[in-house]
């Protein structure tokens, strides 16, 4: 039994760290080792918004300091979005987004999530603690701005933790949320990598990940699910998706539709992979977004 037990945690200890763990033997800001098998190479971290800029940061809880980046729109206004970034990234790679709101005059929040660029932490929950961050940081904007009207906008992990975010904490001036290529579970796309990457079964490996994750991250992978949370919604959310998104499948997006109660909208991008709905749909995908956004903040005044 004991031997059963050691090697069932040395597994999950290897696909905890290979999945979740920061940082190398040479780099220790890098991000965890899965990243290289799932991230599209070709993919260029943006420039800089042209607009001034300010560096935030805060302290969570546990101790770990969080940095984020404020993008100031040229004309003032209460309208504002925090960006989320995926899994692996930091909030360098929501610049072009950044960029595109804030020409509609939109105030921009792009933080570093949990264990990602300059924020703190040995690792990513996708989901959980980020989620709890984008509710802080929420928080925060109301304290800057208490007028403000909210708008939460993630990609890949960023999307599901802008919808945990939503479901799990009453945001002041929340007003919606865009969630763009979600998955229903962590737990379910690590299962579905598992066989593509290592031709491996769900069990018994999945579950020592679960057990292993909960011990070293006070977090399990199963607990990052949207699909439990986005019940809990109470604001409009925007569904968008690639058709030819083979990281997250479609059908997670229909999951996530069919469970959301609220005024919802849906997106889908003929040809488009995983995170590459914006670049491939161009001014319609901006077009829908901002569209539905005016639409919520309209019902909002």
């Amino acid at each position: 039994m004991v031997a059963v037990l050691a090697t069932g945690y040395a597994i999950g200890d290897y696909f905890v760290d290979y999945a979740l763990k920061r940082g190398n033997e040479t780099d220790a800001l890098a991000p965890p080792a899965a990243c290289v098998n799932i991230h599209d190479k070709s993919r260029e971290i943006p420039k800089m918004p042209a607009s001034s800029s300010e560096k935030w940061s805060m302290t969570m809880p546990d101790g770990r300091h969080l940095a984020a980046i404020y993008y100031i729109p040229a004309q003032k206004g209460h309208r504002w979005v925090i960006l989320a970034h995926g899994y692996g990234r930091d909030q360098r790679y929501t610049r072009d987004y950044a960029e595109v709101y804030l020409t509609h005059g939109y105030n921009v929040l792009s933080p570093d999530l949990c264990a990602s660029g300059e924020s703190e932490g040995q690792y990513i929950t996708m989901g959980i603690k980020e989620s709890e961050e984008v509710a802080e940081w929420a928080a925060k904007v109301k304290q800057r701005d208490a007028n403000a009207e909210i708008v939460l906008h993630g990609v890949s992990m960023g999307a599901a933790t802008v919808m945990l975010a939503a479901g799990r904490y009453e945001i002041s001036g929340l007003a919606a949320v865009i969630e763009d290529c979600a998955y229903t579970s962590a737990y379910e796309m690590f299962t579905s990598q598992l066989g593509v990457i290592f031709g491996l079964p769900e069990f018994p490996i999945m579950t020592c990940v679960d057990i292993v994750s909960g011990i070293k991250t006070g977090v399990k992978v199963s607990d990052a699910a949207p699909l439990k949370a986005i019940s809990r919604i109470k604001v409009p959310v925007m569904f968008i998706h690639g058709a030819a998104d083979k990281l997250v499948p479609p059908s997670m997006m229909e999951r996530l539709y069919n469970a959301c109660h609220t005024p919802k909208k849906k997106f889908v991008v003929e040809g488009a992979g995983h995170g590459d709905a914006m670049t491939a749909a161009g001014k319609e995908y901006w077009k829908n977004v901002f569209s539905f956004l005016d639409d919520c903040l309209a019902m909002k005044s």
